[in-house]
């Protein structure tokens, strides 16, 4: 969410359609093999005095977490009730007359502990630290929270059971359907794993916090860079050589960040590209500003790992830019062009064709896997973040760009107006803002090759594989029977914040049919309907 968004919103009021199905041809699958949830009664607070428990059962199928702060002071609660990210609320109070700053997010030391769907703990009191996350979400009042355990820890049995100190709850606030990340991060996963890159394990979960009932949330792995993430070579603490790993986030907000997190990239002096739109790519756009009365926002990079010198910084950054200028001299110009020995320079060279010059510089498995997902979901925010990237110098690195750890699917798959009816290239296209009517621009990344007969022959190959191996249609019937076997938690959440009829805060973000959602039910219908006829349309143009 950008400076002038939330001024602008009350202009996207539309004409509310009547029921939530948009009307597209897909089938819906709502058939579910899962039973009716059983119900138990509602667990105890944990080392807390009698607190509010909801007046209702407990789903017998969906665990919780339970979170009881250290600290019994009567305003503890602001810890997740009153912060959001300084960026945002200077956003909000530049356009906000008497607007009074929020504190931003801080840690509180707990004791969290989980219970399984039948009332009995799983893990003893654990020591942790609790604060809210994320950047426009922390605006919200139910918001996305990061639990940093004091020791590893493993959380129902999420990436194969490893323990980590870090764990993330997304609370899904403008998802009707609660669904759409844990649809799309399992989507990934089963593209990414067989290439050998990482996507985030997730599952749903019901949270307390002292012993007052906090919603429903998705338990997820943050990205970071180790052995079960992105596993890319990790330097010890003040180490300043450039050997390392570098794990990177084609970020809008990359502004924020110290300057040594930080660095701008030119996309070889902002040339323009094709939209891919399934023909010739007749329209072409500049992804950055091209001067200051232009509306686009500036795009760059925010290096997501450990670095401790400016040289690792200008390396890294220069590294960008020149994969970048071989990506698109490759595809634009039909030449080659190569790094020299300690990767500080690129010059033309006639002993490699540009495909090849590509292969050597990106991982070119991963690049066309996250088109496939970035062109599955359609995600409103494709061209401004949450789009991560990684390369290895140590040495154990083969030194080639690499697109995996996809992220933050909330506005996705017919949840913003985008593709609506499930058909239309989006993801190397020229797209809209987040809100649609201010700028166009688009993803270089995901745009710069595709107009090459050999990548596209890569994505089909890679589209076709997954659909025969059933990837898409695993997918669309888990929505189906998440919506039945958690409908009891699903309405509590409901319950608790209402914010699926109560949603002025975002409305105006959301589709007509999105917004036209009443029900959780409802709104998991509407995904798996727009899932579904996306899956047809991409079939019919990959599928080999």
């Amino acid at each position: 969410m950008k400076s002038y968004q939330k001024m602008l919103l009350p202009l996207l009021l539309g004409s509310v359609l009547c029921g939530c199905s948009y009307g597209g041809n897909g089938k819906q699958d709502q058939n579910s093999d899962a039973s009716a949830p059983q119900q138990t009664a509602a667990p105890a607070a944990s080392g807390t005095e009698a607190a509010a428990q909801p007046d209702v059962s407990v789903d017998e199928n969906m665990p919780m977490i339970v979170i009881d702060t250290v600290s019994k002071d009567p305003d503890v609660m602001n810890f997740i009730t009153e912060p959001v990210a300084r960026h945002v609320s200077t956003m909000i109070a530049s356009w906000t007359p008497k607007y009074v700053m929020p504190p931003e997010p801080y840690y509180e030391a707990c004791k969290v502990f989980l219970t399984d769907p039948k009332d009995s703990a799983v893990m003893a009191p654990a020591d942790a630290d609790v604060k809210v996350r994320g950047n426009w979400t922390t605006n919200y009042p139910k918001k996305p929270l990061k639990i940093k355990f004091a020791e590893k820890t493993p959380l129902y049995g999420l990436a194969e059971g490893e323990a980590f100190k870090n764990w993330l709850l997304l609370a899904e606030y403008k998802d009707g359907s609660m669904l759409r990340d844990k649809t799309a991060l399992s989507v990934a996963r089963e593209i990414l794993t067989p290439d050998g890159l990482y996507a985030s394990d997730a599952a749903l979960t019901e949270v307390t916090v002292n012993g007052e009932y906090w919603g429903v949330y998705l338990l997820t792995e943050p990205i970071s860079v180790g052995k079960h993430h992105v596993s890319i070579t990790e330097p010890e603490k003040d180490y300043q050589g450039t050997d390392i790993g570098y794990l990177l986030e084609f970020d809008g907000y990359y502004y924020n960040e110290e300057p040594l997190q930080q660095f701008h990239v030119d996309y070889a002096d902002n040339a323009p590209l094709r939209s891919y739109d399934g023909g010739e790519g007749k329209r072409t756009i500049k992804c950055l500003p091209e001067s200051e009365r232009d509306d686009k926002n500036d795009i760059g990079m925010t290096i997501k790992s450990d670095i401790y010198s400016q040289k690792q910084h200008d390396f890294i950054a220069d590294y960008v830019n020149n994969v970048y200028k071989i990506m698109y001299a490759a595809a634009y110009e039909h030449k080659a062009y190569q790094f020299n020995a300690d990767y500080t320079k690129i010059s033309e060279t006639d002993d490699l064709t540009p495909q090849q010059a590509v292969e050597k510089v990106v991982n070119v498995d991963s690049l066309a896997d996250a088109y496939i997902i970035a062109e599955l979901t359609c995600d409103a925010d494709i061209y401004w973040s949450s789009f991560y990237m990684d390369v290895d110098f140590g040495p154990d690195g083969d030194r080639r760009l690499t697109f995996e750890a996809p992220w933050d699917f909330d506005s996705s798959m017919g949840n913003k107006d985008r593709c609506i009816d499930g058909t239309g290239f989006y993801a190397g296209s020229i797209v809209p803002d987040v809100d649609s009517f201010v700028y166009e621009t688009i993803n270089p990344w995901l745009a710069v090759l595709m107009f090459e007969d050999w990548y596209q022959d890569v994505i089909r190959e890679k589209w076709t594989r997954a659909y025969d191996n059933g990837v898409f249609t695993r997918a669309i019937e888990q929505v189906g029977k998440d919506k039945e076997m958690y409908a009891a938690a699903f309405d509590r959440n409901y319950a608790k914040w209402n914010n699926i009829i109560e949603n002025d805060a975002f409305k105006q973000e959301l589709s007509r049919p999105a917004r036209h959602c009443k029900t959780q039910a409802e709104a998991a219908d509407f995904l798996a309907e727009w899932l579904t006829n996306r899956v047809n349309f991409l079939n019919d143009a990959w599928h080999s």
